[in-house]
């Protein structure tokens, strides 16, 4: 999977999976452009990567999201693949969620699909060929009790993914969404009401078949395949990535 000459925006890219990924992205030979609302962290990713300045913003603002890839198209020239992996989580059950909660998971985790994608589209589709990879996740499908608008937003990620694959199926864009399971990042430990302790994390691995947590490069690997050629067959797909924790 070689992205030599190739140009990737990716949201969240400053921590955790969307992290990894840009920097799989580069070890491949891609110029990435980070997207995230933490400067600190986004700089210094950059500054890794030797990646152009970070475009720093939030997702859920359509307005924000057009000059993200107008700036990517300004400084490159394309934009090859777009990864939508900035999100987050509400640990609530409906019933707890408040409204402001509601509406900004809403805004980051499935407005923001869409503005961006939207946004990627019209450049890629002058360019008569794109890569889109939004990330879902396994409570998309299943559910889980406790974060209920966590499993609205994945859910319409998914949908989301599918309908805009078959709307762009024949412009020479795929779009396709990888579903990752419990996965060793900032946001698996977020928001929790009890202390974040190695037998808390274990008591998570626990629950997976494999009996341990993702590293977030293995999820990773899986983007940087569904965004190469080597996924050329592949849109509207939904991948998911969880050591076995949806085949019981």
């Amino acid at each position: 999977m070689n992205f030599t000459g190739q140009v990737a925006l990716i949201t969240g890219a400053a921590s955790g999976m969307g992290e990894a990924t840009a920097r799989e992205f580069a070890a491949a030979g891609g110029q990435v452009v980070i997207v995230d609302c933490n400067e600190a962290r986004a700089n210094q990713v950059a500054l890794d990567l030797k990646a152009s300045p970070p475009v720093v913003g939030d997702v859920s603002d359509p307005a924000f999201c057009n000059r993200a890839v107008e700036l990517t198209h300004e400084r490159h020239g394309r934009l090859d693949v777009l990864v939508n992996a900035a999100g987050i989580i509400v640990r609530a059950s409906g019933a707890e969620t408040s409204d402001e909660q509601w509406q900004r998971i809403l805004g980051v985790n499935l407005s923001g699909v869409f503005f961006m994608s939207r946004a990627a589209i019209a450049v890629m589709k002058r360019q008569g060929k794109g890569a889109i990879v939004n990330f879902g996740s396994i409570w998309g499908d299943v559910g889980a009790a406790g974060v209920a608008a966590y499993c609205a937003t994945k859910g319409g990620v998914h949908l989301l993914t599918k309908a805009m694959a078959l709307d762009h199926a024949q412009e020479g864009i795929r779009i396709n969404a990888v579903c990752p399971g419990e996965v060793n990042t900032p946001m698996l430990q977020s928001e929790r009401q009890e202390p974040v302790t190695p037998e808390l994390m274990q008591r998570l691995a626990d629950t997976v078949p494999m009996g341990r947590l993702a590293e977030p490069i293995e999820i990773a690997r899986v983007v940087l395949f569904l965004a190469s050629d080597a996924a050329s067959y592949m849109t509207g797909s939904l991948v998911t990535v969880d050591a076995g924790y949806t085949a019981r």
